[in-house]
């Protein structure tokens, strides 16, 4: 199953497409001309639509906004970062290349986040299946001994009780579980960039008040979260200390990258406590209500009978 079908952040597509109009550009290629190189490599029908619509300077990073629907939901605040990236580089006489080259790595080091909090799930992922199949395994175990438990669990009023409240246990369990892990999975694309679009249009020269006016509205526009209260401490401490801001916003914004990776190898890595809520209050009742009970009204049935 692919990471689009499961809702994993596919950063990589996006990266990969920002690093080869980053090398085209810096060859002297135009942008349009760079842009359809660069997507016929991609595969990504959001590329192709980007090239479909045309444009120039600030007319792509509005077409990428237009196409990033087409991309799945995980992917599309990726998509909205390099319009916003463009955008702001476009409008304040950032080049374009180096721009876009370090926008590539961004979202490669978001990928490999990704990547990490998949890897970290694997162990709990396996172990809810294995649990989730457990009912279905009291009801196998129960005809393997001799017992007619599911003839109990279909035709009996009983057994449409016992069978009711086990279903209600296993669609409780399965969203429940099914929660746990997308909140485990999810990996933000926007960790720092706020810091990295001021500091794409510092370093293309406009003052600070103007870098953050293109700034907040370029996050307007992707609808992406604004400029913190981080990107005044940092300006405030470059100005104090003579230093480049775009440098201290560069190393600011890889601080909370680093930040954000961690919490989600973290939150991954508690999956595994987390799941034996539902573990314990759903799928084991759920276990009793459709793989035992049965078993034992097929039991107490035959005994009533042969006596």
């Amino acid at each position: 199953m692919s990471r689009a079908v499961r809702g994993v952040a596919r950063f990589d597509v996006v990266a990969g497409l920002a690093q080869r109009l980053g090398v085209l550009l810096d060859a002297g290629i135009a942008p349009v001309s760079a842009w359809g190189h660069a997507a016929a490599g991609s595969g990504s029908p959001v590329a192709a639509a980007i090239v479909e619509r045309g444009g120039v300077g600030r007319d792509i990073a509005e077409h990428v906004l237009e196409a990033r629907e087409l991309a799945p939901a995980a992917e599309r605040s990726a998509w909205s970062a390099l319009g916003a990236a463009w955008w702001v580089a476009v409008e304040s006489g950032a080049p374009l290349a180096p721009t876009l080259r370090r926008f590539a790595e961004m979202l490669r080091s978001l990928a490999q986040s990704a990547r990490d909090v998949e890897v970290a799930l694997a162990g709990p992922l396996a172990t809810s299946r294995i649990v989730l199949a457990l009912p279905a395994v009291g009801l196998l175990f129960g005809a393997l001994l001799g017992f007619d438990a599911l003839r109990v669990l279909v035709t009996t009023a009983a057994g449409w009780i016992t069978g009711a409240i086990g279903l209600a246990f296993i669609a409780v369990g399965f969203r429940w579980n099914g929660r746990l892990v997308a909140g485990a999975r999810a990996v933000d694309a926007t960790p720092g960039l706020a810091l990295e679009l001021l500091a794409i249009a510092v370093s293309g020269g406009a003052s600070i008040d103007r870098s953050r006016q293109l700034v907040e509205l370029a996050l307007a526009e992707g609808q992406l979260p604004p400029l913190g209260a981080e990107a005044d401490a940092v300006l405030a401490f470059a100005r104090a200390a003579g230093v480049p801001a775009a440098a201290m916003l560069h190393a600011e914004a890889e601080e909370l990258r680093r930040s954000a990776r961690s919490t989600a190898q973290r939150r991954a890595a508690e999956l595994g406590t987390r799941l034996l809520l539902p573990l314990g209050l759903c799928i084991l009742p759920a276990f009793i209500m459709l793989g035992v009970a049965p078993v034992l009204l097929a039991i107490v049935s035959s005994t009533a009978s042969g006596w």
